[in-house]
């Protein structure tokens, strides 16, 4: 993953060519709250920590009941398609101002995609909230306070509550005032929890299977089809579609073009190491027989903590809880920030009338405790948010690949960098949705063939709108 990493981090950055001297957003349009100047060590580790919820901690861990495949397919994606999206997002937007993901949508995909699109990317971001306070607060009610997080109790309510409140801050406050200040040490928890994992596979003797000694696709205990429920499961460590929200958000504090290459593409792949290592800690666990195979499917955020206070004694299994906990948050703060952008560049909303920003705030946490409500009284509550979340997040990669297809058609880059990967997504959600049964319910062999005429039409009429644009347009 790291030489992979080297050679076509590498590639992206020639064909995008940074410039150095090209004023960016965060000088040209500095207003002390969204567009903040930052240094790029602290826009990296920012990034890194918006990008890295619990989808590449509880991701990795159901992921690798589809065998040591997970070891090929989480490198080989996270570099040529997950670091690329990460990076080419985060570089479009810092040559357009800065603007956010729809705005840029609507640039270059026109008006008409833009509205599907600002309609799917706004529910993405709100089940991102709802999630990322719902996980990272039942794993701390439980881990930390050994808590009961079967019911909404006093527990439950006083975290969630905790959570939402610095959220509230974050999406309030500029964003070198919390954010910038905060993340620092909730890096520090991360980083030691990371690479904690990392050597605890060795140190530890934990026993992993090599790809020879299994069936390939066939090793599911639960009879999972490797397309496309790998892909939709593993989606924080190979492609998620919520990264491109994070890299514009970072765009408005970038300083160099030049720094978008750490910033981007080395910050995704540190986000698919720390996938692999807890898919590996997870393989090794279910051979110590510390949990059978289905306890990843049913409880993989407990298995979090047995994990990791097996691996790293009573002290590091708190901190590395802790860290897990910690990517959760440092998400979903960012994450209903930008429902926020994005939300006022779409209403027209003047960002620097605090009111204004005030009031769309509230109403967006409003609608946020009411989803949170549903999901935990509801007996299937959070098992439906989850497939939604899922998918959604893929679905949303698609049109950021479209995006950067077009742009690199105009560009006269290799638009076949992105144009591949996005057809291969199409396909992954297109299956997804038509067989399960929050979408369509058909049977695999149909959802297979309809995903593949969704997904060449998809790769046409890309080329095709690409093709057909008229040069002079203004397009960046």
């Amino acid at each position: 993953m790291f030489v992979g990493a080297a050679i076509y981090g590498s590639v992206c950055e020639r064909v995008m060519r940074p410039n150095a001297s090209a004023q960016t957003p965060a000088i040209k349009l500095q207003d002390g709250i969204d567009y903040v100047p930052m240094n790029k060590w602290k826009n990296c580790l920012i990034e890194l920590l918006n990008i890295a919820g619990t989808g590449p901690v509880l991701g990795p861990i159901q992921g690798i009941l589809f065998g040591p495949i997970a070891f090929i397919t989480i490198p080989i994606g996270c570099v040529i398609g997950g670091a690329f999206h990460d990076y080419m997002s985060g570089m479009i937007s810092l040559r357009n101002d800065g603007e956010q993901m729809p705005s840029l949508v609507k640039r270059f995909l026109g008006g008409g995609v833009y509205k599907v699109y600002n309609v799917f990317v706004c529910v993405l971001m709100l089940l991102v909230g709802v999630v990322f306070i719902y996980t990272p607060g039942d794993l701390f009610v439980a881990q930390i306070l050994n808590g009961d997080v079967s019911t909404l109790s006093a527990e439950v309510i006083m975290v969630y509550g905790a959570i939402l409140f610095y959220y509230l801050l974050a999406t309030l406050l500029p964003i070198d005032k919390i954010i910038g200040r905060v993340y620092p040490i909730f890096g520090a928890i991360l980083l030691l929890s990371a690479v904690g994992i990392f050597f605890g596979l060795f140190i530890n003797h934990y026993p992993l299977l090599e790809v020879w000694d299994t069936g390939i696709f066939d090793v599911h205990p639960l009879g999972e089809h490797f397309i496309p429920m790998f892909f939709v499961t593993v989606a924080c460590g190979i492609t998620s579609g919520f990264h491109s929200t994070q890299a514009t958000i970072i765009a408005r504090s970038v300083t160099n073009e030049q720094h978008g290459r750490l910033i981007y593409y080395n910050t995704m792949i540190a986000e698919g190491f720390i996938a692999m290592s807890w898919a590996g800690a997870t393989m090794g666990a279910i051979h110590l027989a510390l949990a059978s195979e289905t306890d990843p499917v049913k409880v993989p955020a407990l298995l979090v903590g047995i994990i990791a206070k097996n691996m790293l004694g009573d002290i590091g299994g708190m901190v590395a809880v802790l860290g897990v906990i910690v990517l959760a948050i440092t998400s979903g703060d960012t994450a209903l920030r930008s429902l926020r952008l994005m939300l006022g560049d779409a209403l027209h909303i003047d960002s620097k009338k605090k009111t204004n920003v005030l009031i769309l705030a509230l109403t967006i946490f409003a609608v946020v405790a009411g989803v949170l409500y549903f999901a935990k009284t509801d007996a299937k509550g959070f098992s439906i948010l989850w497939r939604y979340f899922s998918w959604a997040n893929e679905t949303i990669a698609v049109f950021a690949f479209a995006m950067i297809s077009v742009y690199m058609m105009k560009n006269n880059m290799p638009y076949i960098m992105s144009l591949v990967p996005g057809t291969f997504y199409m396909y992954i959600v297109s299956t997804y949705i038509l067989h399960a049964p929050i979408g369509f319910g058909l049977g695999w062999t149909l959802s297979y063939i309809l995903a593949a005429v969704a997904s060449v039409a998809y790769a046409a009429a890309i080329v095709r709108y690409g093709k057909s644009l008229n040069s002079s347009r203004n397009l960046r």
